[in-house]
């Protein structure tokens, strides 16, 4: 198996897909609106993503935070609320947010498991701060550390009692980022004092979960020259070291601007430094197969995190639900006045 995650480009495999697909033997997938039509047409997607893997057990991946990143929309989903409306209710009662926080997650695992999609890339626990670019926004929980580990850690529960596994993102942070790595590199001049007291605390919380993405971006005051994606010092020193995190680490995307060079050594420079698992997204299959070509299997030590997530959805029952109920009660907490 090879530590990959791609995209396709439709909403159904292309036979050079799927023998894309089957020749590298992914060790999963991510979906985005691109892919997605109807329940039926999902089901079926995912179904041929994992028979092409070769693996049942393959990751399939999708981004449904709530809000404006959600890829699952009506009307064949509901939608939720953006972290922020959380991080307010918080301001009223933080044990309701913490209620509605764990509702809307449970819920959105409600919806992505009946699809046989088994990781969300959520909780976000970047903490933003003042001026900084709205690639975060409103998707962030708040701007108090321990308000946004708390509603993480509920978001994440939420997740894991409805059989989906929870991706930790940015690590370790892109509050501070300027720029959208999306298009450019963000730069961090932080010192490291202030990202240790801020930063960084949401991320060692939650420490303990098994998948994890990493932050394209350069804090200057640990490694000025490379983003924490390929930053050996970034991740062995911070990620591995201060906060404790020994679970599956991903990369962002590797089609992102906030990367440069050819994608080959892009995926080799993201392996290297310190990754278990390389993310490419769009779905471009001229992207996708220089990164795939001469790309070596999973470590063992990957392999060993790989399984351990995989043994956390076994480990975590997944409790009933009753979806009516559930929705009626989060209508009713986030109806509550936080102003």
């Amino acid at each position: 198996m090879k530590p990959l995650i791609f995209g396709a480009a439709g909403p159904r495999l292309t036979n050079s897909e799927s023998t894309f697909f089957s020749e590298h033997k992914l060790a999963g997938f991510i979906l985005f609106r691109r892919n997605i039509e109807d329940p039926a047409q999902v089901k079926a997607l995912v179904a041929a993503m994992k028979e092409a893997s070769g693996n049942p057990d393959a990751l399939v991946l999708v981004d449904q935070e709530g809000g404006r990143v959600a890829r699952f929309r009506p009307p064949h989903w509901p939608s939720y609320p953006p972290g922020a409306a959380y991080g307010a209710l918080w301001r009223v009662d933080p044990d309701l947010a913490g209620e509605a926080a764990f509702l809307g997650a449970r819920l959105i695992a409600e919806d992505l498991f009946q699809l046989g999609i088994n990781v969300d890339c959520l909780p976000v626990l970047d903490v933003p701060v003042a001026g900084a670019h709205d690639v975060l926004g409103d998707r962030a929980y708040g701007r108090e550390p321990h308000v946004v580990m708390a509603l993480g850690r509920a978001a994440a529960q939420g997740l894991l009692e409805g059989g989906v596994l929870p991706v930790i993102k940015h690590i370790p942070g892109h509050g501070r980022a300027m720029s959208d790595s999306h298009h450019a590199l963000p730069r961090v001049r932080a010192s490291r004092c202030m990202l240790d007291h801020t930063d960084f605390p949401p991320f060692r919380a939650l420490g303990d979960l098994d998948l994890a993405m990493t932050a394209h971006v350069v804090y200057e005051a640990i490694d000025p020259h490379q983003p924490a994606t390929t930053s050996r010092k970034v991740i062995t020193e911070v990620i591995r070291g201060q906060m404790g995190f020994d679970g599956l680490l991903m990369s962002d995307d590797l089609s992102m601007k906030a990367l440069s060079g050819h994608f080959a050594d892009r995926r080799k420079s993201v392996l290297a430094e310190g990754c278990d698992l390389v993310l490419h997204c769009n779905g471009e299959m001229d992207e996708m197969i220089p990164i795939a070509e001469g790309c070596p299997g999973l470590t063992a030590e990957a392999e060993r995190r790989l399984n351990r997530a995989l043994s956390a959805l076994k480990r975590t029952a997944r409790l009933a639900i009753d979806r009516g109920q559930a929705q009626a009660r989060l209508a009713e907490l986030l109806a509550i006045p936080t102003h």
